[in-house]
Protein backbone atom coordinates (compact mmCIF):
# COMPACT_ATOMS: atom_id res chain seq x y z
CA UNK A 1 0.00 0.00 0.00
CA UNK A 2 2.80 2.41 0.88
CA UNK A 3 4.56 1.68 -2.44
CA UNK A 4 1.35 2.42 -4.38
CA UNK A 5 0.74 5.71 -2.58
CA UNK A 6 4.39 6.66 -3.16
CA UNK A 7 4.06 5.92 -6.86
CA UNK A 8 0.88 8.05 -7.03
CA UNK A 9 2.65 10.94 -5.36
CA UNK A 10 5.62 10.62 -7.73
CA UNK A 11 3.25 10.50 -10.71
CA UNK A 12 1.38 13.59 -9.48
CA UNK A 13 4.65 15.46 -8.99
CA UNK A 14 5.78 14.48 -12.47
CA UNK A 15 2.47 15.60 -13.99
CA UNK A 16 2.57 18.89 -12.06
CA UNK A 17 6.14 19.52 -13.18
CA UNK A 18 5.16 18.85 -16.78
CA UNK A 19 2.36 21.44 -16.55
CA UNK A 20 4.69 24.02 -15.03
CA UNK A 21 7.24 23.45 -17.79
CA UNK A 22 4.51 23.68 -20.43
CA UNK A 23 3.36 26.99 -18.98
CA UNK A 24 6.76 28.56 -19.47
CA UNK A 25 7.37 27.16 -22.95
CA UNK A 26 7.04 28.87 -26.29
CA UNK A 27 5.47 26.64 -28.91
CA UNK A 28 4.29 26.67 -32.51
CA UNK A 29 0.52 26.42 -32.71
CA UNK A 30 0.73 24.65 -36.06
CA UNK A 31 3.16 24.34 -38.97
CA UNK A 32 0.42 25.86 -41.15
CA UNK A 33 0.17 28.97 -38.98
CA UNK A 34 3.91 29.15 -38.34
CA UNK A 35 3.12 31.58 -35.53
CA UNK A 36 4.66 31.39 -32.08
CA UNK A 37 2.43 31.76 -29.02
CA UNK A 38 4.07 32.60 -25.72
CA UNK A 39 2.03 32.55 -22.52
CA UNK A 40 2.35 32.54 -18.75
CA UNK A 41 0.00 32.59 -15.74
CA UNK A 42 -0.33 31.69 -12.07
CA UNK A 43 -2.59 28.75 -12.87
CA UNK A 44 -3.59 26.69 -15.89
CA UNK A 45 -6.35 24.20 -16.66
CA UNK A 46 -6.34 22.03 -19.77
CA UNK A 47 -3.44 20.64 -21.74
CA UNK A 48 -0.83 22.98 -23.15
CA UNK A 49 0.33 20.58 -25.83
CA UNK A 50 -3.07 19.54 -27.18
CA UNK A 51 -4.32 22.09 -29.70
CA UNK A 52 -7.83 20.60 -29.96
CA UNK A 53 -8.87 21.38 -26.39
CA UNK A 54 -9.56 24.52 -24.39
CA UNK A 55 -6.74 25.86 -22.25
CA UNK A 56 -7.46 28.47 -19.58
CA UNK A 57 -4.82 30.68 -17.98
CA UNK A 58 -5.76 32.35 -14.71
CA UNK A 59 -4.08 34.97 -12.54
CA UNK A 60 -1.74 37.49 -14.17
CA UNK A 61 -2.37 35.83 -17.50
CA UNK A 62 -0.15 36.91 -20.36
CA UNK A 63 -0.15 35.82 -23.98
CA UNK A 64 1.79 37.01 -27.00
CA UNK A 65 1.43 36.13 -30.66
CA UNK A 66 3.31 37.70 -33.55
CA UNK A 67 0.65 40.41 -33.86
CA UNK A 68 -1.02 40.66 -30.42
CA UNK A 69 0.12 41.07 -26.83
CA UNK A 70 -2.49 40.66 -24.08
CA UNK A 71 -2.45 40.86 -20.29
CA UNK A 72 -5.58 39.99 -18.31
CA UNK A 73 -6.97 38.29 -15.23
CA UNK A 74 -7.93 35.29 -17.36
CA UNK A 75 -7.16 34.14 -20.92
CA UNK A 76 -8.75 31.22 -22.75
CA UNK A 77 -7.28 29.50 -25.83
CA UNK A 78 -9.61 27.34 -27.89
CA UNK A 79 -10.40 26.04 -31.36
CA UNK A 80 -8.26 24.23 -33.86
CA UNK A 81 -4.61 25.24 -33.36
CA UNK A 82 -5.65 27.80 -30.74
CA UNK A 83 -7.48 29.88 -33.31
CA UNK A 84 -9.56 31.78 -30.76
CA UNK A 85 -8.30 33.87 -27.86
CA UNK A 86 -10.66 35.18 -25.19
CA UNK A 87 -9.63 37.42 -22.33
CA UNK A 88 -11.49 38.96 -19.38
CA UNK A 89 -10.75 41.19 -16.42
CA UNK A 90 -8.45 44.25 -16.39
CA UNK A 91 -7.33 43.78 -19.98
CA UNK A 92 -4.50 45.76 -21.48
CA UNK A 93 -2.65 44.99 -24.65
CA UNK A 94 -1.05 46.01 -27.91
CA UNK A 95 -1.67 45.30 -31.54
CA UNK A 96 1.95 45.00 -32.62
CA UNK A 97 1.18 45.17 -36.32
CA UNK A 98 -1.20 48.16 -36.23
CA UNK A 99 0.75 50.01 -33.51
CA UNK A 100 -2.34 50.34 -31.30
CA UNK A 101 -2.66 50.11 -27.53
CA UNK A 102 -5.96 49.11 -25.93
CA UNK A 103 -7.78 48.59 -22.62
CA UNK A 104 -11.14 46.91 -22.10
CA UNK A 105 -13.20 44.56 -19.90
CA UNK A 106 -13.42 41.64 -22.34
CA UNK A 107 -11.79 40.66 -25.61
CA UNK A 108 -12.23 38.09 -28.38
CA UNK A 109 -9.62 37.61 -31.09
CA UNK A 110 -9.64 35.36 -34.15
CA UNK A 111 -6.07 34.62 -35.24
CA UNK A 112 -7.13 33.65 -38.78
CA UNK A 113 -9.40 36.59 -39.67
CA UNK A 114 -7.36 38.90 -37.42
CA UNK A 115 -10.53 40.54 -36.13
CA UNK A 116 -10.57 41.66 -32.50
CA UNK A 117 -13.79 42.45 -30.61
CA UNK A 118 -13.31 44.62 -27.53
CA UNK A 119 -16.16 45.27 -25.08
CA UNK A 120 -16.73 47.30 -21.95
CA UNK A 121 -15.05 50.66 -21.30
CA UNK A 122 -12.89 50.29 -24.39
CA UNK A 123 -9.98 52.64 -24.99
CA UNK A 124 -8.01 52.50 -28.21
CA UNK A 125 -4.88 54.53 -28.91
CA UNK A 126 -3.59 54.78 -32.50
CA UNK A 127 0.06 55.65 -31.93
CA UNK A 128 0.79 56.29 -35.60
CA UNK A 129 -1.79 59.07 -35.97
CA UNK A 130 -2.27 60.31 -32.40
CA UNK A 131 -5.94 59.26 -32.46
CA UNK A 132 -7.58 58.21 -29.19
CA UNK A 133 -10.97 56.51 -29.18
CA UNK A 134 -13.37 55.46 -26.43
CA UNK A 135 -16.55 53.38 -26.74
CA UNK A 136 -18.39 50.49 -25.17
CA UNK A 137 -17.78 48.25 -28.20
CA UNK A 138 -14.96 48.42 -30.76
CA UNK A 139 -14.36 45.85 -33.51
CA UNK A 140 -11.02 46.16 -35.26
CA UNK A 141 -10.17 44.46 -38.54
CA UNK A 142 -6.40 44.24 -38.62
CA UNK A 143 -6.08 43.42 -42.33
CA UNK A 144 -8.45 46.19 -43.46
CA UNK A 145 -7.25 48.64 -40.77
CA UNK A 146 -10.84 49.61 -39.98
CA UNK A 147 -12.35 50.12 -36.51
CA UNK A 148 -16.12 50.10 -35.90
CA UNK A 149 -17.16 51.93 -32.74
CA UNK A 150 -20.52 51.66 -30.98
CA UNK A 151 -22.19 53.24 -27.92
CA UNK A 152 -20.87 56.26 -25.99
CA UNK A 153 -18.29 57.16 -28.61
CA UNK A 154 -15.63 59.76 -28.01
CA UNK A 155 -12.73 60.19 -30.41
CA UNK A 156 -10.06 62.88 -30.24
CA UNK A 157 -7.48 63.99 -32.81
CA UNK A 158 -5.64 67.33 -32.90
CA UNK A 159 -8.30 69.96 -32.08
CA UNK A 160 -11.20 67.62 -32.93
CA UNK A 161 -13.45 66.07 -30.28
CA UNK A 162 -15.96 63.73 -31.95
CA UNK A 163 -18.97 61.91 -30.52
CA UNK A 164 -21.94 59.89 -31.72
CA UNK A 165 -23.77 56.57 -31.47
CA UNK A 166 -21.92 54.80 -34.28
CA UNK A 167 -18.62 55.47 -36.03
CA UNK A 168 -16.23 53.94 -38.53
CA UNK A 169 -12.57 54.88 -38.32
CA UNK A 170 -10.41 54.21 -41.40
CA UNK A 171 -6.85 54.18 -40.12
CA UNK A 172 -5.15 53.96 -43.51
CA UNK A 173 -7.02 56.87 -45.17
CA UNK A 174 -7.49 58.84 -41.93
CA UNK A 175 -11.24 59.20 -42.45
CA UNK A 176 -13.91 59.19 -39.73
CA UNK A 177 -17.62 58.63 -40.35
CA UNK A 178 -20.04 59.45 -37.52
CA UNK A 179 -23.79 58.85 -37.29
CA UNK A 180 -26.56 59.08 -34.72
CA UNK A 181 -26.55 62.51 -33.02
CA UNK A 182 -23.07 63.07 -34.42
CA UNK A 183 -21.06 66.01 -33.18
CA UNK A 184 -17.61 67.43 -33.92
CA UNK A 185 -16.03 70.19 -31.85
CA UNK A 186 -13.08 72.10 -33.25
CA UNK A 187 -11.86 74.45 -30.53
CA UNK A 188 -14.83 76.83 -30.06
CA UNK A 189 -16.68 75.70 -33.19
CA UNK A 190 -19.40 73.04 -32.90
CA UNK A 191 -20.98 71.04 -35.74
CA UNK A 192 -24.01 68.74 -35.30
CA UNK A 193 -25.81 66.49 -37.78
CA UNK A 194 -27.20 63.03 -38.25
CA UNK A 195 -24.16 62.10 -40.35
CA UNK A 196 -20.70 63.67 -40.27
CA UNK A 197 -17.64 62.79 -42.33
CA UNK A 198 -14.26 64.16 -41.20
CA UNK A 199 -11.00 63.97 -43.12
CA UNK A 200 -8.41 64.01 -40.37
CA UNK A 201 -5.57 64.99 -42.66
CA UNK A 202 -7.16 67.97 -44.41
CA UNK A 203 -9.65 68.73 -41.60
CA UNK A 204 -12.44 68.94 -44.21
CA UNK A 205 -15.85 68.23 -42.70
CA UNK A 206 -19.11 67.19 -44.42
CA UNK A 207 -22.47 67.30 -42.63
CA UNK A 208 -25.78 65.75 -43.64
CA UNK A 209 -29.24 65.59 -42.07
CA UNK A 210 -30.60 68.10 -39.54
CA UNK A 211 -27.45 70.20 -39.71
CA UNK A 212 -26.71 72.64 -36.89
CA UNK A 213 -23.62 74.52 -35.85
CA UNK A 214 -21.95 77.35 -34.02
CA UNK A 215 -18.87 79.16 -35.31
CA UNK A 216 -16.97 81.63 -33.14
CA UNK A 217 -15.03 84.64 -34.47
CA UNK A 218 -11.63 84.12 -32.91
CA UNK A 219 -10.03 87.35 -34.20
CA UNK A 220 -8.51 89.53 -31.52
CA UNK A 221 -9.54 93.23 -31.21
CA UNK A 222 -6.13 94.40 -32.42
CA UNK A 223 -6.47 92.19 -35.53
CA UNK A 224 -9.83 93.76 -36.34
CA UNK A 225 -8.42 97.26 -35.81
CA UNK A 226 -5.58 96.51 -38.22
CA UNK A 227 -8.11 95.80 -40.97
CA UNK A 228 -9.72 99.31 -40.68
CA UNK A 229 -7.92 102.52 -41.97
CA UNK A 230 -5.70 104.22 -39.44
CA UNK A 231 -6.61 107.80 -38.35
CA UNK A 232 -4.12 109.90 -36.30
CA UNK A 233 -5.23 110.73 -32.78
CA UNK A 234 -7.22 114.00 -32.49
CA UNK A 235 -7.96 114.24 -36.23
CA UNK A 236 -11.31 113.80 -37.90
CA UNK A 237 -11.40 112.52 -41.47
CA UNK A 238 -12.19 115.41 -43.87
CA UNK A 239 -15.29 114.32 -45.67
CA UNK A 240 -15.08 117.30 -48.03
CA UNK A 241 -11.56 116.33 -49.04
CA UNK A 242 -12.78 112.89 -49.96
CA UNK A 243 -15.73 114.32 -51.97
CA UNK A 244 -14.89 114.71 -55.69
CA UNK A 245 -15.03 118.17 -57.15
CA UNK A 246 -17.91 118.93 -59.50
CA UNK A 247 -17.40 121.68 -62.11
CA UNK A 248 -19.53 124.75 -61.46
CA UNK A 249 -20.31 123.70 -57.94
CA UNK A 250 -20.18 126.84 -55.83
CA UNK A 251 -19.68 124.70 -52.81
CA UNK A 252 -16.08 124.20 -53.92
CA UNK A 253 -15.35 127.91 -54.58
CA UNK A 254 -14.63 130.68 -52.11
CA UNK A 255 -17.39 133.33 -51.94
CA UNK A 256 -16.24 137.03 -52.01
CA UNK A 257 -16.98 139.04 -48.91
CA UNK A 258 -19.88 141.56 -49.27
CA UNK A 259 -18.90 145.32 -49.23
CA UNK A 260 -19.27 147.17 -45.96
CA UNK A 261 -22.24 149.53 -45.59
CA UNK A 262 -20.02 152.61 -44.91
CA UNK A 263 -18.24 152.31 -48.23
CA UNK A 264 -21.55 152.21 -50.10
CA UNK A 265 -22.62 155.58 -48.58
CA UNK A 266 -19.31 157.24 -49.53
CA UNK A 267 -19.65 156.19 -53.16
CA UNK A 268 -23.14 157.68 -53.36
CA UNK A 269 -22.07 161.04 -51.87
CA UNK A 270 -19.14 161.25 -54.21
CA UNK A 271 -21.42 161.03 -57.15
Amino acid sequence: MEKRSLRKKMHSKKLFSTILISLSMTFLASPLFAEKITFSANRMSGQAGNTNTTTTLSGNAYIKTETMEIQADEVELSGDNYRYIKASGSISGKNLEAHMDFNCDSLEYDRITKIALLKGNVKLDDKDNDVKAEAQIIEYNQDEEIAVLQVQIRLTQKDNVCSGSYAVYYKKSQLLELSGNAQVKQNEDVFRAQNISLNMETQDITLGGNVKGKVTDTKKPEEKAAESPEVPDGEIPDAAAERPEIPGNPGNEEKPEPPESGKKEESKNGE
